[in-house]
């Protein structure tokens, strides 16, 4: 039989040709129907081990595709799932080194009562399940010249970037001096305890300090973060670059504590939590021009008061680190509910999810 394709009908325009022939869908969605890991553009990971160290908690080893990059030790990668027939995306932190050498990641997925996308993969992740996975991300990361000491901290499901930067020194042969500080209810929420224990002792130059907030036995501190805590687990603190993720309560008090002792330069952050929006004296009016909606200023974050106005802009983290709800803000004056930053420059993009309108406000969505 003659080919009916013309000879250098091949590679890079044999491909485009056939996604013109599958549209409207891309090459991917049939891909799918024979083995969701044959991927030509997508990325999509493959569970190949699940483990619950604790009862809120599970830690998932994933085999990406081909397309798969790697990672810096603190970044974060986008993981989605099908829910009700619905793709939710949300952001986690592996928690191996970034010298694992078998390709496959870890991230460990805390069960939040709310959490959507937690929930559905603490109940029903096993072995074989394929998510969507995006390249690695982020600027929580260690200097390629790595410090001369690091204090990490960290508290309940902050401790996966913090561990990988763990696990990444020591796979370095690092010889600094480490402070991990690690903050928990109780002994019985610490993931990775087995972990921790096994590298401190393995490695002289590494400190593991846990302190329990509901406990007032066991583990090295009690009580909240304060100056006597950051004094006992790492009494050369000024000279480390420290590297925090957790809950709101403890990257408020480090991040305090350290502006009050003129350490703020040394201190770098990643939190997985989504700021508190306060909604008292909320004026003015959203309006979303492309779509030509407009709704009352409820004080809630742009991300939320669109979608309270019927509208589904991309979103993935909802918490400010992934970037996905990123849009366009014509004019008007917005609030950076993070750093409390105003901003009233016509035409800059924000981030919806962590914006809030002061005032009337109009977004291109």
């Amino acid at each position: 039989m003659t080919s009916v394709l013309p000879k250098r009908l091949t590679g890079g325009r044999l491909f485009s040709l056939v996604e013109a022939l599958a549209t409207p869908h891309h090459v991917d969605r049939y891909l799918e129907l024979l083995d969701p890991m044959a991927t030509v553009r997508d990325m999509r990971a493959e569970v190949t081990a699940v483990h619950k160290s604790t009862d809120d908690t599970v830690t998932l080893t994933l085999r990406p595709t081909r397309h798969w990059l790697g990672f810096h030790a603190g970044q974060f990668v986008q993981v989605g799932v099908v829910i009700d027939g619905v793709r939710h995306t949300r952001c986690y932190s592996p928690a191996c080194s970034q010298h694992r050498n078998d390709g496959h990641i870890e991230l460990t997925v805390k069960a939040h009562p709310d959490g959507l996308v937690s929930q559905y993969l603490h109940r029903n992740a096993r072995v074989g399940l394929v998510v969507d996975l995006s390249q690695a991300s982020g600027a929580f990361r260690m200097p390629n010249a790595r410090p001369a000491s690091v204090l990490l901290i960290s508290g309940g499901s902050g401790i996966t970037p913090v561990l990988s930067m763990l696990r990444t020194l020591v796979d370095e042969n690092y010889r600094g001096q480490i402070t991990f500080l690690h903050y928990a209810y109780t002994e019985q929420d610490v993931s990775y305890r087995a972990e921790l224990d096994r590298i401190a002792a393995a490695n002289d130059n590494v400190n593991l300090v846990l302190a329990y907030t509901d406990q007032q036995t066991g583990g090295d501190l009690h009580g909240f973060f304060d100056q006597a805590h950051l004094d006992a687990a790492a009494p050369w603190h000024r000279d480390a670059e420290t590297y925090l993720c957790g809950p709101p309560g403890l990257m408020r008090g480090v991040r305090e504590l350290f502006r009050d002792i003129d350490l703020e330069d040394r201190l770098h952050t990643e939190e997985f939590a989504p700021p508190v929006v306060a909604t008292e004296d909320a004026t003015g009016t959203a309006s979303f021009s492309t779509s030509g909606i407009e709704s009352a200023n409820a004080g809630a974050n742009l991300l939320e008061q669109a979608e309270a106005a019927g509208l589904t802009p991309e979103y993935g983290c909802r918490m400010g680190i992934c970037f996905t709800c990123t849009s366009t803000k014509i004019s008007g004056c917005t609030k950076n509910l993070r750093t409390g930053e105003i901003d009233n420059d016509p035409d800059q993009p924000i981030q919806l999810c962590i914006s809030a309108a002061v005032g009337d406000v109009e977004i291109a969505i």
